[in-house]
């Protein structure tokens, strides 16, 4: 592949690189491509893998992120694309986490011969609350302290913010990993990206998509709510729900073997 993508994302292909089948994981906000470091092991004989890092999180390149070239999800997807275009894959099925569902799913949308299958775990189109009935989880004014917190002590957010999503409160080990990757992020690239996230909106795509999708749930997932799920699982097309035995926004990292059980049954 070209040194400029490979760097800008920091891409990995792993696996077995001659194999047929190509899955790509996509990891979601706070964490980077180490979070598949225990799903991945299941699926290197058999696929060629391929891992990456978003702009702004992990070993990306620094000097990619604008935050006005950023401030939306639709650069995201493009990035994705570009990954797929510049090592001429075809049929890719994807593995994403929490927000990168949702990246995914434009890049599907947006070029759907790239792609056969999708898994979405965690994965949410809108995460405020409206006055229709829809329940995302959060509240405008919840936000809102959330990005105070965010700005006046960033670190003492990452802490709580991790232990939180994480869950798991028996395995404390797990949510102080997750705030380490938080805390390696630039607070102000940290704080720009969570508002693109959080206040996106992404319901009037869902029904665009074309492509199967199996939507994973965990339990007990603070940044997504058992309806979400639900409704996402309404407005694809083609798409199936399935809840693993799991707590947290962080089944895979939690969880990996219920979660690689799911993904294999799919597959």
């Amino acid at each position: 592949m070209t040194a400029t993508i490979q760097r800008k994302n920091n891409v990995s292909i792993e696996g077995n690189v001659d194999a047929d089948e190509t899955l790509i994981f996509a990891h979601g906000f706070g964490t980077d491509q180490t979070a598949w470091e225990e799903v991945k092991q299941a699926f290197a004989d058999d696929y060629r893998l391929i891992l990456y890092d978003n702009i702004g999180a992990g070993k990306s390149d620094p000097n990619a992120y604008s935050p006005i070239k950023y401030n939306t999800l639709h650069t995201y997807a493009d990035d994705l694309l570009a990954i797929i275009t510049d090592l001429k894959l075809q049929n890719v099925k994807v593995i994403a986490h929490s927000v990168s569902s949702m990246i995914t799913l434009l890049a599907a949308i947006k070029e759907p011969s790239y792609f056969s299958k999708l898994v979405f775990i965690g994965a949410s189109p809108r995460y405020i609350n409206d006055s229709e009935g829809y329940i995302g989880g959060f509240t405008q004014p919840a936000l809102d302290s959330m990005y105070e917190t965010m700005t006046t002590n960033y670190y003492a957010w990452a802490s709580g913010f991790s232990s939180a999503a994480m869950g798991n409160p028996d395995q404390p080990e797990l949510g102080e990993a997750f705030a380490r990757t938080l805390a390696a992020i630039r607070p102000d690239i940290a704080l720009a990206v969570s508002k693109v996230i959080f206040e996106s909106d992404l319901r009037n795509e869902l029904v665009k998509l074309a492509k199967p999708v199996l939507l994973i749930q965990a339990h007990e997932d603070v940044a997504v709510p058992q309806e979400v799920a639900e409704y996402l699982n309404e407005h694809l097309q083609n798409s199936l729900l399935t809840y693993v035995n799991a707590k947290g926004h962080f089944p895979h990292i939690s969880a990996p073997k219920e979660v690689i059980a799911a993904i294999k049954a799919y597959l």
